[in-house]
């Protein structure tokens, strides 16, 4: 089983969509990360009717792995709904842009990570190919306000 499986594995016992109450459906977007020392953290999305409290499965799995473990350097990512990424189809896989944000935002070396796009030809991008010309590098680089 390669890592990409493994991955998939992990974030799929995550997929069970449900309605927490009349206003807060759970569990209908899901992801896995594998952190810079092999260990995987899973996420799932969360989403409220009034907007205030959307955590996207990729944010919860990066959450997950920074309290669980003091990480922030992710090597790979896997998100999906109720079937693996497919490069075919426009989006399949692909965090939104608050999330790559809060990856880049988490460590710069997220850049290098590894975002499934189709799990059928194991296709992958990288964060910094979605984010290029990222606006934070210099505060990264001098400590110092963009």
């Amino acid at each position: 089983m390669d890592i990409w499986e493994q991955l998939y594995e992990k974030a799929k016992a995550e997929y069970h969509p449900e309605d927490v109450s009349p206003f807060v459906m759970a569990h209908h977007v899901v992801c896995a990360v594998e952190a810079e020392n092999g260990e995987i953290f899973t996420g799932f999305c969360i989403e409220g009717c009034s907007g205030v409290m959307n955590l996207c499965a990729e944010r919860v799995a990066a959450l997950n792995m920074y309290v669980n473990s003091g990480q922030t350097v992710i090597k790979r990512l896997i998100a999906f709904r109720d079937e693996p990424p497919r490069g075919n189809v426009e989006g399949s896989g692909m965090p939104c842009g608050a999330c790559r944000e809060f990856l880049m935002q988490l460590s710069y070396e997220n850049r290098n990570m590894e975002i499934m796009t189709d799990y059928a030809t194991r296709k992958t991008v990288t964060l910094e190919e979605l984010m290029p010309g990222w606006w934070g590098l210099r505060r990264y680089e001098t400590g110092e306000d963009s």
